[in-house]
């Protein structure tokens, strides 16, 4: 027997109608690349977004084809969220941080039809316009007046605002089988070719609920939420559907990603909310302290991308009275995984037992299931002791990449996330390391990132990076890369001597070395890999 209710599809279209009718006035408020800070409210951002749903469909985009972005975080970027998703083409966000030879492999890889791009990236755009093969529009998503004086050089270059002028809003948002494909995102590809998460409408506005859910990122209509997470990164976590499922307004920062930028737009705005990577929150929290300045509205803010360091979030709690909400996902999850919001339990504990649960990655957001598994692939217990190969499975959890790019990747219907992970009995998951990282020493593992940690609650470590380092008796043996704060004065000892007490005395490291600077990749994560290259044929002392 089969129930009687609606069969209303599950579309991105309805969440912009949604805010579009109950929180028509909210506002939408972006730093352009102009330089001027531009309002708009959800009703008259639907309704551009309409227009541009029709402007593309003049320019001969169909229903599946791939309409590319390079762009910051922007209104116009919003708009194109759902003017390219809601009719029922593909929206395919490009990471303008990648090298022109990996873009132009992604866009072709994706067959992007469009693809439009903020003023920034114009260069960029001139580098690898003439080597993309289905490309057929190149959109300035900008006004006339500051279309690039050299347009020329990339024939058939548009004007967003001009294809915007030419239709009306008179559009209706198509209904389609919810399974369809929404949006496109690639792997950062640390090792070989980059490969396509294919994300289905469903899969997205489930992912929304469940974010939005009070245990999660607790997404409210009385929020002020700035995405410091690009939109070209995993669709910035999934927060700008979550706004509109929610109401609350929204805030850009366009390019302006530097400590001083942020903190005025947060101020100036009342952002109640954030969202960033752990190597964005050391900027901000740099230029807040050298001013001796404090958050006024800012209340808790979402860290993932990598491991949030411990004194990150002490700083945050104890000095300015942020929540941190320690979060775990990846691109072939939509993102979210895991959010590190408390059971009632954990309010009773003292300021330590609270920053060592805070720590955690967090548990299990419903809709993701995890198991962590041994060599063998045999399940582990969850006790918070052991330490396995984390694997998951959902309803927004990739099944198999873009193009089949790799074969079947999933283990018994699970997808093997590369992370190694314990899960303790309430749930709470903690990477210990990812599976390409693990140091392991004389047959036992030694994690990575706890040695991080503890370098980095060091006062004069800007940044540091633990990696294998070869050793005649015992394989690999720890070796910690560190760059220090600016003006700061540290040597080896000093910060050897800073571990003793902290761990088992056998997984101090062996060594550190100093660097001017430590490699990020496009998503903000240290590239270890290039670490390891550099660093391969260094000798430990004794060794």
């Amino acid at each position: 027997m089969l129930g009687q209710m609606m069969q209303q599809p599950l579309l991105i279209s309805s969440l912009l109608v949604h805010a579009e009718r109950h929180h028509g006035e909210q506002e939408v408020v972006s730093r352009r690349v102009e330089g001027d800070i531009h309002r708009e409210t959800y009703r008259e951002m639907a309704a551009r977004s309409r227009r541009m749903a029709k402007a593309l469909g003049a320019l001969g985009v169909k229903f599946g084809d791939r309409v590319a972005t390079l762009a910051w975080n922007g209104h116009r970027h919003m708009e194109l969220y759902y003017a390219v998703s809601g009719s029922g083409a593909v929206l395919h966000t490009l990471n303008p941080r990648l090298h022109p030879d990996q873009i132009v492999y992604i866009a072709d890889h994706a067959e992007d039809q469009v693809l439009c791009f903020d003023m920034t990236f114009w260069p960029l755009i001139q580098a690898v316009a003439g080597r993309t093969k289905t490309v057929k529009h190149w959109v300035a998503m900008t006004a006339r007046a500051h279309m690039p004086a050299d347009a020329a050089k990339v024939p058939g270059v548009l004007c967003y605002e001009d294809l915007l002028e030419a239709q009306d809003d008179a559009f209706a948002w198509p209904s389609f089988d919810e399974n369809t494909a929404s949006s496109l995102c690639y792997t950062s590809g640390t090792t070989g070719n980059p490969k396509g998460v294919l994300y289905s409408h469903r899969s997205t506005v489930l992912h929304t609920f469940a974010i939005a859910l009070p245990d999660s990122l607790s997404v409210s209509a009385t929020d002020c939420i700035l995405p410091v997470v690009p939109m070209f990164h995993v669709n910035a976590w999934g927060l700008p559907y979550a706004a509109c499922m929610a109401g609350a307004k929204l805030v850009f920062p366009g390019p302006g990603l530097d400590g001083k930028s942020l903190y005025e737009l947060f101020e100036a705005e009342r952002v109640t909310v954030s969202a960033g990577v752990p190597t964005v929150w050391q900027a901000l929290l740099a230029h807040v302290e050298a001013n001796g300045l404090k958050f006024s509205t800012m209340r808790r803010t979402v860290i993932g991308g990598s491991a949030c360091p411990p004194a990150m979030l002490r700083k945050f709690g104890d000095e300015h009275d942020v929540r941190v909400l320690h979060a775990w996902g990846m691109t072939e999850m939509s993102p979210v995984g895991t959010v590190g919001t408390f059971k009632p339990k954990h309010h009773a504990l003292d300021a330590e037992g609270r920053y060592a649960v805070m720590a955690k990655q967090g548990r299990a957001v419903y809709g993701v299931d995890m198991k962590i598994v041994d060599e063998r692939g045999a399940e582990l217990p969850w006790g918070g002791e052991t330490s396995g190969d984390l694997l998951v499975r959902g309803p927004w959890i990739v099944q198999q990449y873009f193009k089949g790019e790799g074969g079947d990747p999933l283990q018994d219907g699970w997808f093997p996330t590369g992370d190694v992970a314990k899960i303790d009995t309430d749930g709470f998951m903690q990477i210990t390391d990812r599976s390409k990282d693990v140091i392991k020493s004389g047959g036992e593992w030694i994690g990575s990132i706890d040695l991080e940690n503890i370098a980095m609650a060091h006062p004069a470590v800007a940044m540091a990076a633990c990696i294998a380092a070869r050793h005649p008796k015992w394989d690999e043996r720890p070796l910690l890369v560190v760059m220090k704060k600016p003006g700061a004065t540290l040597t080896r000892e000093e910060l050897l001597g800073f571990f003793e007490g902290k761990i088992a005395k056998w997984w101090t490291p062996d060594d550190v070395v100093f660097v001017e600077a430590i490699p990020l990749g496009a998503t903000g994560k240290m590239q270890k890999n290039k670490l390891r290259d550099q660093f391969r044929d260094h000798l430990l002392p004794g060794a």
